[in-house]
């Protein structure tokens, strides 16, 4: 029987796949499965992982005949996933040997839905700890309670979902699949869904897990129009949560969050002009769909700067087209 699935898509890494794949081999176990999801790389990254198809103990690789997405990658790790468990990594990161285990006793002990871990931020030679935001630690809580205030950082504000380790539960109730097509913030609606409807999830304190920053080829570097999906993501998030039964309570949480994204893109000067256009006509399109009783309280508990950017953006013509 295989007790835990890691979903690890793949795209364009062949500097980083090795180290990523390495990294594997030192977390495997008779009872793990590793589905590599090459998503349609144009680089050497498929014969580095048809290498590894033969190597690695449990691997299991899986390919995409056109480029679709980490969301629908990572989607395809889940419906091919056997294991009682699932986690994720991305083909750019790595874990210290034993990270799964640990965490795959963490849940096990625990018995709940998921676990949520830190993680080390690694830019260029820089390491950074980030973590949870989530105070008690080793204990069983109630995801949903974690989702507020809405004026702090908290546990939907650290969306990853490499971070963690998830029941099979959650995949057969639809809590784990992402929504295909989202190049970016794809994590955003996934995380809000699972505070809001999973019933029991821990914190629990690990630093053996290393997310790679400042890839050049990363979305998180380039400022092209899939950036901009995270209006589509965030959209979403609202849409969802306004038909949650406690929306009143939440709803000032997603819309202050998706307005300090939104104040986040366009102070970063990342886009070109063309691009940068078309976010601000998004944005403001997207502040005029939020709950303006809402957006209002939202803009008045920001920063001056911030909130007179936001209030202005509101009251700019909008593009036709302009939707997300």
């Amino acid at each position: 029987m295989v007790k835990l699935s890691v979903v690890v898509p793949f795209y364009n890494v062949q500097t980083y796949a090795p180290d990523t794949l390495e990294s594997l081999r030192a977390n495997a176990r008779d009872d793990f499965e590793f589905l590599l999801v090459d998503d349609c790389s144009a680089d050497g990254t498929e014969e580095i992982l048809r290498r590894a198809a033969r190597q690695l103990p449990g691997a299991v690789l899986l390919r995409h005949a056109r480029n679709a997405g980490l969301a629908t990658a990572r989607n395809t790790g889940i419906d091919a996933a056997r294991g009682e468990y699932l986690a994720f990594l991305d083909g750019d990161d790595w874990t210290a040997p034993g990270h799964f285990a640990r965490l795959l006793a963490a849940i096990e002990e625990l018995g709940c839905d998921f676990v949520r871990t830190d993680h080390v931020r690694c830019t260029g030679r820089t390491r950074t700890v980030h973590r949870v935001p989530v105070g008690r630690r080793g204990e069983v809580l109630r995801p949903r309670d974690a989702i507020l205030p809405a004026g702090r950082s908290t546990s939907v504000d650290y969306p990853y979902a490499w971070a963690g380790l998830y029941h099979r539960r959650l995949a057969e109730r639809g809590l784990l699949h992402f929504t295909d097509g989202l190049r970016t913030a794809e994590d955003r609606p996934w995380i809000w869904r699972l505070h809001r409807e999973a019933d029991s999830f821990a914190a629990v304190s690990s630093l053996s897990l290393f997310y790679r920053r400042g890839i050049p080829s990363s979305l998180t570097q380039i400022g092209d129009i899939r950036q901009l999906d995270f209006i589509r993501a965030f959209d979403q998030v609202l849409e969802e949560t306004a038909k949650d039964p406690d929306s009143a309570r939440l709803l000032p949480k997603a819309v202050r969050t998706y307005c300090a994204i939104i104040a986040h893109h366009l102070g970063s000067g990342r886009f070109e002009a063309r691009v940068a256009r078309t976010l601000r006509s998004r944005s403001a399109a997207a502040l005029r769909r939020m709950p303006q009783d809402v957006l209002r309280d939202a803009l008045a508990t920001m920063d001056g700067e911030r909130a007179a950017l936001l209030r202005a953006l509101r009251r700019r013509p909008v593009m036709p087209g302009a939707a997300a």
